[in-house]
């Protein structure tokens, strides 16, 4: 037999054995990424994109290896389902395309470099093992969760914007709507704890409409203030008390850590049983109960028991910043996937009213407001009473 021959048979032969080695051997790692929502269980190639890339650039469909973790790996790895983690990847792609700053290899793709930072803010799993999960150098995985942070912060903060005064309507309605609810309610304020590093901690300040839904979110305020210490540091107390946010008949509600104020109703201290006191704080207890279900729903995210591992005070307050826009995010797309269970006992924070709090003096018109609210929730029990029978 001719030499030619010969190799041309041992060549065909040896990428035969190959091609079987790679569609049978277990060793062979699973790829990254990709996924539709029909079937989440079976990887596909990235969408490619068309560009044009250096000598030193790897190219965005060299994916990077992440375990399965059965059908729900999605939900479990990224705190989301997989169509929404398709629509955020479409969304950002050009804003997290970016080279290092060190200009380290590899360079990630964009889907993947979200996928690292969303594991990270899922699981709260420390840098080094990220980069071990993903195979790629610990300093690309904290740039991939830094660089979301960034994106999401800068760009869609809007997503935590008060609402507009046409808006508030439907947000009051909302309100109205819940079991005893009372009428004009546009928020419900709540303040939260999260620890930095070892023996730090910052405050974050909480406002949540009736779907927990943040409205408005202030952290970084040193966790030692009060609750209403936070509130009168933030740029919220201002704009509230000079009216810019809502009119003479719109407050929030909040826990006995506030004062009372024009607009911002607070339970009543010991209600005389049997009195409207009583029916007012029951329905209080109803609306407030939303900023509780999103506080819990925030520490759904496993990073934000690790906050440590970020370094920094200021990158710490950008990782909640991100969580609070992801949950808007996620309410968004009826993806309930972080939302705590609503039908779980929420109890607010233990803690009590601060000197400084105390000793605020109520004004009158924000005593008559509440007494007025006091006699609408008698009349709402005393409805729903009826409707029971």
């Amino acid at each position: 037999m001719e030499p030619r021959v010969s190799a041309a048979i041992v060549a065909s032969l040896v990428s035969q054995a190959l091609l079987l080695l790679l569609l049978f051997s277990p060793s062979i790692p699973l790829l990254l990424l990709s996924s539709s929502s029909s079937s989440s269980s079976r990887p596909l190639q990235s969408r490619k994109r068309k560009r044009i890339y250096g000598e030193d650039d790897q190219d965005p469909d060299d994916n990077v290896v992440v375990p399965r973790s059965g059908p729900d790996h999605f939900r479990v790895c990224f705190g989301m389902s997989s169509s929404t983690f398709e629509w955020l990847s479409g969304l950002l792609e050009p804003l997290l395309d970016c080279r290092e700053p060190e200009g380290a290899l590899p360079r990630l793709p964009p889907r993947t470099r979200l996928a690292v930072a969303l594991s990270r803010l899922a699981s709260g799993c420390p840098y080094s093992e990220l980069a071990r999960r993903f195979s790629v150098p610990e300093s690309t995985a904290r740039f991939s969760a830094r660089r979301l942070y960034r994106v999401l912060c800068t760009n869609f903060r809007f997503w935590l914007a008060f609402p507009s005064f046409p808006d508030l309507q439907s947000v009051s309605s909302s309100f109205q709507s819940l079991p005893l609810g009372l009428p004009d309610c546009c928020g419900a304020i709540i303040s939260a704890r999260f620890d930095i590093h070892s023996g730090a901690s910052v405050a974050a300040q909480i406002v949540a409409d009736s779907s927990s839904r943040i409205l408005s979110i202030a952290a970084g305020f040193k966790a030692e203030k009060s609750d209403y210490q936070v509130l009168q540091c933030s740029s919220l107390y201002k704009d509230m008390a000079a009216g810019r946010l809502l009119n003479s008949t719109q407050y929030l509600v909040g826990d006995g850590n506030y004062p009372l104020l024009p607009w911002l109703m607070v339970p009543y201290e010991d209600p005389t049983r049997g009195t409207c006191e009583e029916d007012f704080n029951a329905a209080h207890r109803l609306m407030l109960r939303p900023a509780l279900r999103t506080v819990a729903s925030l520490r759904n995210w496993g990073v934000l028991a690790c906050l440590r591992e970020e370094g920094d005070a200021k990158m710490a307050v950008a990782c909640i910043g991100t969580c609070a826009i992801l949950h808007n995010v996620l309410l968004m797309r009826e993806d309930y996937t972080a939302l705590s269970d609503e039908s779980r006992d929420f109890s607010p924070a233990s803690g009590s009213l601060g000197d400084d709090a105390s000793s605020v003096v109520s004004e009158k018109r924000a005593l008559v407001m509440r007494s007025m609210l006091s006699v609408k929730a008698r009349m709402q029990s005393a409805s729903s009473n009826l409707v029971c029978s």
